[in-house]
């Protein structure tokens, strides 16, 4: 169909068009998922697809959907700079609002979301192309679409203190693992550490599981350690941006973690020992 039928349906509200079956549209959004304009992508097919899980048209198939999204996030995988991206990453966008449907309806069994979640963490860890806005296509943004899915997740009633820790990990690991040569500079600091609190606010993990995840960060996000060589600050960028982003969030973010006191000290910890030559009284 063109543009122009959807743009029809966008100024009718998004209601379902009933002359054609739901089948068919959903796998002609599904497809407008990995379009390269920004207008059909961004603007057509994932408000289409998020309204409709919102309103509970998929509520009896939501499942089917899921599997399709958990599908996309395997196309092109380990490609990079390709536009096989666009739909590794809207896929993950849509499979979070799959997720957030399901921890308020309770729609989905716990063997499917967590076969999802770990379908999730495999392609979170795998994905190669991190570019965050993309001249002339638009948004990208796989790593900060990865982490609101990874959020999305830990909001599911079937997950607890032993998965929590897991996803915990898996960000971290997004972070400190990042290469040099793809750094992360379109705010997915943020958003990881977004994830991380939607996480913690489950208040299912103490401080003897999230201080030594802490300190796994601070350990990588020192570009002043010993046998630093080169560039140190392009393989420290990924973790300390995301200490800086967690001590932001600790503090300012709302409804904080039972651990908010504790964990923020670990965290201003391991801030003031991979910078301590900005803290030094008298430093020029």
């Amino acid at each position: 169909m063109t543009l122009g039928y959807w743009n029809q349906v966008q100024a009718a509200g998004f209601e379902v068009p009933s002359d054609r079956p739901l089948d068919d549209l959903t796998a002609e959004l599904t497809t407008m998922l990995g379009s390269t304009r920004p207008e059909v992508r961004d603007g057509t097919a994932y408000p289409a697809l998020a309204t409709w899980i919102e309103r509970g048209v998929y509520d009896d198939l939501l499942a089917g959907l899921g599997d399709g999204m958990v599908a996309g996030l395997a196309v092109g995988l380990g490609e990079s700079g390709t536009d096989t991206v666009f739909r590794r990453s809207f896929s993950a966008l849509i499979l979070a609002e799959c997720l957030e449907r399901n921890n308020f309806h309770h729609l989905l069994s716990g063997a499917k979301v967590l076969d999802w979640g770990d379908r999730i963490a495999v392609w979170f860890l795998s994905e190669v192309d991190a570019r965050g806005f993309v001249p002339n296509k638009g948004w990208a943004h796989a790593i900060a679409h990865g982490a609101d899915t990874i959020g999305a997740l830990a909001g599911s009633p079937h997950l607890a203190g032993a998965e929590h820790a897991v996803l915990l990990d898996v960000l971290a690991e997004r972070a400190v693992q990042q290469p040099p040569d793809q750094p992360l500079v379109s705010g997915e600091a943020d958003r990881i550490a977004a994830a991380a609190m939607r996480i913690l606010r489950r208040n299912t993990l103490g401080t003897e599981v999230l201080e030594p995840w802490v300190h796994r960060i601070g350990a990588a996000a020192n570009a002043y350690g010993p046998g630093a060589a080169g560039d140190p600050f392009a393989p420290t960028s990924g973790a300390q941006g995301l200490l800086r982003a967690l001590f932001v969030h600790l503090s300012l973010a709302p409804e904080p973690p039972t651990v908010r006191p504790d964990l923020l000290l670990v965290v201003i910890d391991a801030l003031r020992a991979t910078n301590a030559p900005y803290l030094q009284v008298g430093t020029r």
